[in-house]
């Protein structure tokens, strides 16, 4: 299992990014997917998660209406749009599958907020 992301970057307060996790080594049709959030000195936390078919998202409270899950099948990839982005979503953000209750992580990729 392999799940490597791409898009991060600094961008300004009021700024988007389109994160990226493409996946490999598994049925990625058969699993919901999920981006978790790390920033220093907190807890990693779930930003989002999707089902294996699309048709399902959640977000956290604090994303909600900003961010936007989605995936592409045909392409195992799983992507998280973010828009008006603040300064405290600043963190790695991590794509995670968990498969036959073992999660699989990729390295993450830094966001940055600032102006």
């Amino acid at each position: 299992v392999q799940l490597v992301e791409s898009g991060g970057g600094l961008v300004q307060p009021g700024g988007s990014l389109r994160l990226s996790c493409a996946a490999s080594g598994f049925t990625f049709s058969s699993y919901a997917m999920n981006w978790y959030r790390q920033a220093p000195g907190k807890e990693r936390e779930l930003v989002a998660a999707i089902s294996s078919t699309g048709r399902s998202a959640n977000y956290a409270d604090s994303m909600k209406g900003r961010f936007t899950i989605s995936r592409d099948n045909a392409k195992n990839t799983v992507f998280l749009q973010m828009n008006n982005l603040k300064p405290e979503d600043t963190a790695v953000y991590y794509c995670h599958a968990r498969i036959r209750d073992v999660a699989y992580w990729g390295q993450g990729t830094q966001v940055t907020v600032s102006s």
